[in-house]
Formats: C-alpha cells, structure tokens, sequence
C-alpha cells in the first residue's frame, strides 16, 4: 500500500512538473485583423465588388422575370413556334445569371480568388509576426480563440493578441 501511495504521489509530481513547463499563451486572430488598416481596406474593395457583382446578377435576374410576365402575358396569343422560342429565351438567359452568379461567388469563384489575392497577404504577415512572438518568448503553444478553437476559460493575461500588434507595428 505504501508503495502504490509513493508511486502516485512521484506520478503526480511528474505529471505537475511537465505542465509547469509548457509555456502557452493566446491570441484572438480576428482581432488583430480588425486593428490592420490594410485588412480593413481589403474588405472594403471585397465588400464593394461582391456588392456591384450582386447588383449586376440582379438586374440579369429581373430581367429574366420581366421577360418571363411579358410571356406570361402573351402565351395565348402566340403560337406552339413561338412560345417554344421564347421559353428557350428565357432558359438561356436564366441559365447565363445562375452561370456568372457561380463564377462570381461559387466555390473558386471570383470573389474567393481575390480574397486569397488580397487578404492571404495580411494573414501570412499576422502570421509570421505570431511565430516571431512565439519563438521570441518561448512559447510551446499558441491558441487562436477566433479559429475555432473552444475555449471553457481564458485567462485576458495570457491574451497576448496586443504584443502581435506591436510587432506589426500597431498600438491600441
């Protein structure tokens, strides 16, 4: 029995000393990206393209609708020739809104690839100012709360979301 007790009490000793030594700390990516004012700029140009791209669909798109109650309108009056003509017109020029609405913002589309042009830069930059700070101060790990990650308890000292702020030359 004493045996077992020493034999706990070395593990837990062990198991204490290991943790004691892992050096950690926490960031908030989000955050970090909210305070770079050339993220900011990039999602703005994002922003004002995916808006003019949506604009530009819409207005295929209600064109489409019009030229589907116009037809609508005029079936009865025209003949099997022409009513065939016309719904092929209207398939083609629905069908032409959905393909540039895909090419715009499907998956690889547009809107994503001028998102890796534009804001993958910003992020590798946080990136490697996060891996300096890391290796700088010895970090063993370094959690990202934006990412993903669940967090139950945080403790705001071990934030260090700022020192990569100053890194990149950002102050509060």
């Amino acid at each position: 029995m004493k045996k077992i007790i020493v034999s706990a009490a070395l593990i837990l000793m062990t198991v204490t000393a290991v943790q004691a030594q892992q050096h950690y700390c926490i960031i908030d990516s989000k955050y970090i990206l909210e305070k770079l004012q050339d993220y900011k700029d990039a999602q703005a140009k994002l922003d004002a393209m995916s808006k003019a791209w949506q604009v530009d669909i819409d207005k295929q798109m209600d064109e489409v609708d019009k030229m589907y109650k116009a037809y609508q309108a005029e079936r009865a009056m025209l003949s099997d020739d022409m009513r065939k003509t016309r719904e092929d017109e209207i398939v083609q020029k629905e069908k032409a809104a959905k393909d540039l609405q895909k090419q715009r913002f499907g998956y690889e589309g547009d809107l994503f690839k001028k998102r890796q042009e534009m804001v993958k830069p910003i992020q590798d930059k946080v990136y490697n100012a996060v891996q300096k700070m890391a290796t700088t101060h010895s970090y063993d790990m370094v959690f990202d709360k934006a990412g993903g990650v669940t967090l139950f308890y945080a403790d705001p000292k071990l934030d260090k979301s700022d020192d990569v702020l100053k890194l990149l030359g950002i102050n509060k």
